[in-house]
């Protein structure tokens, strides 16, 4: 086989086939990285946000008349 002018044997054809399939590998393994990181922060946003919803007071009724020891 020739590949830019050069003439490859097995060897190299066999190298040049395994580099391809770890670009290949490494590829794969950074688009699901990325989409954990993407996911995690997505996780991370929504209980913060879960958390902040429970931790304001709740609405008071202004029509209910105020209870408890000094109301």
């Amino acid at each position: 086989m020739t590949l830019f002018g050069t003439t490859l044997d097995g060897g190299q054809i066999a190298s040049l086939i395994g580099l391809l399939a770890v670009l290949g590998l490494w590829i794969g393994a950074f688009g699901r990285e990325r989409g954990y990181a993407r996911w995690f922060k997505a996780r991370e946003a929504d209980r913060k946000a879960r958390h902040e919803a429970g931790k304001a007071p709740p609405a008071s009724d202004p029509d209910k008349p105020p209870t408890g020891p000094w109301g």
